[in-house]
């Protein structure tokens, strides 16, 4: 995984927390959360500004902090924002798809 984010020195010793928050996730039925995920969150959303000299417990706090429908927002969010699931179909399969001969 490449990360240049600051925080990503600290992604090891971080990894247990992911691990209990996304077990967490799971006992509320979100069982699809992978660490990937949520370090995309924290990154992307919870980190989006570093403080230079944050503090290895505040991470950790900021991790098992995280709630499920902050998460749910962001991946949602993201998953409007990837790319078009069309891009692959030339002209002709994508006027198939939208208007089939048949009907």
């Amino acid at each position: 995984m490449k990360d240049d984010h600051p925080y990503h020195v600290y992604y090891d010793s971080l990894e247990p927390a992911m691990l209990s928050k996304i077990e967490e996730f799971s006992l509320f039925g979100y069982g699809e959360v992978s660490i990937e995920d949520l370090w995309q969150y924290l990154t992307k959303k919870k980190w989006k500004k570093p403080e230079p000299s944050i503090r290895m417990h505040q991470l950790v706090h900021e991790i098992l902090s995280v709630k499920v429908s902050e998460f749910m927002t962001f991946a949602t969010i993201e998953a409007y924002r990837s790319p078009n699931w069309f891009t692959e179909l030339d002209q002709d399969e994508l006027k198939e798809l939208l208007h089939p001969k048949g009907k």
